[in-house]
């Protein structure tokens, strides 16, 4: 009768027990980090102060874009950069900074803000997550709805995507929210949920050609009648300016299918902040290093 090998085993409990030592010591450098960070930035306030009151005044001295559309990534890594293992840790922080730059905008003069939350590739992640995401959207749109959350100007809501891909709970909220929406000297704030920016132009010449089919025209006209302005009129965005200027967090340089027809001409400014650590003196660095460019529209 063979015996069992009690060194293996020793060696197996010794492995075991150095890798929960090294979780140890990850979630303590995180942790130690996180703290470096805080006290940090509490000894960072008063020169963060005179910094931003300079960066409102230069960028105040020049026009600011009309549009600015924000690609929000990064909640998932600030909330593990920060020690959280629950990614709705980070989703929560990235709903209230939205809240935020709402009020940066108003503030600075922007007349319109496009917000990409949930892209239709993110609904095909854990079943957990994506309800948390929902569960986060659908807070804050009710408390927009129900003004237990108030944005520092009067705000016109538009959420575009595939609704039909989001919970029920969601939709009703946009439904609500939507409802109570100023119309009337209002910053528009365009929502992107379950946003596809090739399904949007897929549905855009569908419904373009479902169009011209309808009013008559032929197969062999079809080509010639398929416009710019007939597509144009079908995109999720009708009626909106295109963005004069796209803001990406995370240090992720690419728009990922972000509002592909309309940024044909704006300008790109890419952020290394996470979203949720994203501040109005990035914001603001966005606005002046737009400031200073000068845009050729192709000509």
């Amino acid at each position: 009768m063979t015996r069992p090998d009690r060194g293996l085993a020793a060696d197996a409990t010794v492995d075991g027990a150095a890798r929960d030592a090294g979780d140890i010591v990850r979630s303590a450098r995180r942790a130690a980090d996180a703290i470096g960070l805080r006290l940090a930035a509490v000894g960072l306030r008063p020169a963060y102060a005179v910094y931003l009151r300079r960066l409102r005044a230069e960028v105040a001295a020049q026009p600011v874009p009309e549009h600015v559309a924000v690609i929000m990534d990064g909640n998932r890594r600030w909330a593990a950069r920060s020690g959280h293992s629950d990614p709705g840790f980070g989703h929560r922080a990235g709903a209230e900074k939205a809240l935020e730059l709402v009020d940066w905008c108003a503030e600075t003069g922007v007349r319109e803000v496009t917000l990409w939350a949930l892209s239709l590739e993110n609904l095909g992640r854990s079943e957990d997550e994506v309800g948390t995401i929902a569960g986060i959207a659908t807070d804050a749109l009710t408390q927009l709805a129900t003004g237990r959350r108030r944005t520092r100007v009067p705000i016109r809501l538009r959420v575009i995507g595939r609704r039909d891909a989001l919970p029920m709970t969601l939709r009703a909220a946009i439904e609500d929210a939507s409802a109570v929406s100023h119309d009337d000297g209002a910053m528009t704030v365009t929502v992107a949920l379950g946003y596809s920016g090739r399904d949007e132009l897929l549905e855009a010449f569908r419904a373009t050609v479902r169009d011209l089919v309808a009013a008559g025209t032929g197969a062999a006209a079809l080509p010639d009648a398929l416009t710019e302005e007939a597509l144009a009129a079908h995109l999720y965005t009708v009626g909106s300016s295109d963005p004069d200027l796209i803001i990406r967090t995370s240090g992720e340089i690419r728009l990922s299918g972000f509002l592909p027809w309309q940024s044909v001409y704006s300008e790109y400014y890419f952020s290394d902040a996470y979203w949720p650590a994203f501040r109005e003196i990035d914001f603001l660095r966005a606005i002046r290093t737009y400031q200073q460019r000068r845009r050729r529209f192709g000509r």
